[in-house]
């Protein structure tokens, strides 16, 4: 098995399909997408209802993982900030890790990447 590594993006929702095609024209299709909430510089927006600004502190975004080969990692980071900027506080972050192995659950094939 090749060294590999785990990108995780955290994303505006509304960039999402942006991402996804952008991903798909590098022949990058696999991953994993969660609702998640959270904050950061942002530190939450106020919605307007009914007249009134109500705080919301957690942000909702979404939450990518893409297990890659270490060789890909740099053009799939490029490809989500390409795609996933505004420019604007809230546009995410992007996270990389080694991955120690991956286990096949259908097949049990557990292998560790090669270093």
């Amino acid at each position: 098995m090749m060294a590999m590594k785990m990108v995780t993006a955290i994303i505006r929702p509304e960039k999402f399909e942006a991402v996804k095609r952008a991903l798909e024209e590098q022949g990058i299709y696999g991953m994993t997408v969660s609702e998640v909430r959270g904050r950061g510089e942002q530190k939450g927006i106020a919605l307007k209802y009914r007249g009134r600004a109500i705080p919301v502190d957690l942000i909702p975004k979404l939450r990518l993982d893409l297990a890659v080969r270490s060789g890909d990692a740099d053009l799939v980071i490029r490809t989500i900030k390409r795609a996933a900027w505004t420019g604007k506080f809230g546009d995410g972050r992007i996270f990389v890790m080694p991955v120690e192995s991956v286990t096949k659950v259908r097949t049990d094939d557990a292998k560790p990447p090669e270093r």
